[in-house]
């Protein structure tokens, strides 16, 4: 099981790949960096896709509060109602995938891709089971 490091690099060994960090929504800030930012700064990248992350996390319309009662919830469904955001921009995808944990789950694993080079299919799969396997230390 990976720590925050280890999971930021296997990231970054994905085709395309930018940067990656692991961002704490909840305060907007990174607990761990590796590779470029979209803007040069880590911290400034943190900061506004943790706003992003927050509006997705906490808006009804996008994570409802409850399953209407006709609609049918997986039984192994648990913890955050999104699990991932993507944001496409001309040159490049930013993937957003929330990391639950034991305590307050307010973290996301954020991938920049490169748009010529990324596979945005894959990217979100190897994410996923980074997310999974991460151990917060």
């Amino acid at each position: 099981m990976p720590g925050i490091d280890e999971c930021l690099l296997e990231a970054m060994a994905l085709p395309g790949a930018r940067g990656a960090a692991l961002v704490d929504w909840s305060s907007g800030l990174a607990l761990g960096t590796a590779g470029d930012s979209p803007v040069g700064d880590h911290e400034t990248t943190a900061a506004e896709t943790a706003e992003l992350a927050r509006a997705a996390a906490e808006y009804e319309s996008f994570a409802p509060a409850e399953a209407a009662p006709d609609e049918a919830v997986p039984a192994d469904a648990t913890g955050q109602p999104v699990e991932d955001l993507i944001v496409t921009t001309r040159t490049g995808y930013h993937v957003l995938r929330f990391v639950e944990t034991s305590f307050d789950s307010s973290v996301f694993l954020h991938l920049w891709l490169d748009r010529a080079d990324g596979n945005l299919a894959l990217a979100r799969l190897r994410l996923r089971a980074l997310a999974e396997g991460l151990v917060l230390r």
